[in-house]
């Protein structure tokens, strides 16, 4: 989350400060616009109806020897006026007593001008740091004859723009920063909140032994998705404990075979003496015999000694079956 809020933040940075110089190029290009359509309409004036030279290219010169300082000065730009052949005739940017260093427009440019359908050549510059809008365009007499060419030069002033930039930036990153701070502590707050969740599972599931009883976890307030993850654990268990109840009575009902198979071998064991005993007496019994009396006092006790063997198993088996007795304790 706080990766996304910076890579978000650098986004709307550049975004802004691409979209500000984009706005400042078409407001120095509409700027300038307005400033040409302003300073053609007053030269247009100028020549159609306050001038009392003729309308020619020989006498730009003399129209406009100081009305140009002054068109100059209301438009905040700089116009120069050449001939139909590129020599200049007048500038604004210097004066009669100084020497001008202004050269000849160029053949290239001319035939460009001339060529171009709406006979206007817009450019722009950058001069030692500084920027210029500058375009060429005809002059022409009230007969819309051409007597001459021309430039017109605007200085891009964007120190205020910049410093309104500089100042949205600011408070943009002071923004920034303040989300910044409060995604890193939210992002703290709910990853310890999680952890803590997870903490609590982790622990119960370490604890979860087969063969105990084990607590479900209950938790107050947990998100969606731990919820999820705590019923799935607590379904587990109610799982384990039902394995847990049928392993402990298979193991019970196998113990109890195992069981019943020893009580009926330990009682099968004396049954076959019995038998031996009772089938020889059988086939030596003589009513005539002297000693009779002897004899069937012995079989009488190997009987007894065998029944009472097989009595001694019963009551073992019987009293294994018995449940404890209750033993009360007192609880506080």
């Amino acid at each position: 989350m706080i990766l996304l809020v910076l890579l978000a933040s650098i986004l709307i940075l550049v975004v802004t400060v691409i979209q500000y110089d984009e706005q400042t190029k078409d407001y120095n290009i509409q700027r300038f616009e307005r400033k040409e359509a302003t300073t053609k309409q007053i030269i247009d004036l100028e020549l159609t109806s306050k001038t009392s030279y003729a309308i020619k290219t020989e006498n730009l010169r003399k129209i406009f020897y100081e009305r140009i300082y002054e068109i100059s000065s209301i438009n905040k730009l700089n116009i120069t006026i050449f001939d139909l052949h590129g020599n200049l005739l007048i500038s604004s940017k210097t004066n009669a007593f100084e020497k001008n260093n202004i050269e000849p427009l160029n053949s290239g440019l001319l035939n460009e001008l001339a060529q171009n359908s709406n006979h206007r050549i817009p450019k722009s510059s950058v001069a030692n740091g500084i920027g210029y809008q500058s375009s060429f365009s005809y002059i022409n007499d009230p007969k819309f004859k051409r007597i001459g060419v021309l430039e017109l030069q605007f200085t891009q002033d964007n120190s205020e723009i910049e410093k309104e930039l500089q100042e949205f930036l600011s408070r943009l990153g002071f923004v920034y920063l303040l989300m910044f701070l409060i995604a890193i502590a939210l992002a703290y707050f709910l990853s310890s909140y999680i952890t803590r969740s997870i903490q609590t599972i982790s622990d119960k599931m370490q604890q979860t032994r087969l063969n105990e009883r084990n607590e479900k976890i209950i938790l107050n307030a947990a998100s969606s998705e731990i919820e999820v993850l705590v019923e799935a654990y607590n379904s587990m268990i109610d799982q384990l404990e039902e394995s847990a109840a049928k392993l402990a009575k298979s193991e019970r009902e196998q113990a109890w075979r195992e069981m019943a198979k020893q009580v009926a071998h330990e009682i099968k064991n004396p049954l076959t003496p019995m038998r031996l005993t009772v089938q020889s007496f059988e086939r030596k019994f003589n009513p005539q015999e002297e000693n009779i009396k002897e004899k069937l006092a012995e079989y009488s006790k190997t009987l007894i000694q065998q029944i009472d063997v097989m009595s001694s198993i019963a009551s073992a088996f019987s009293d294994f079956a018995k449940m404890p007795s209750q033993k009360g304790k007192e609880l506080k």
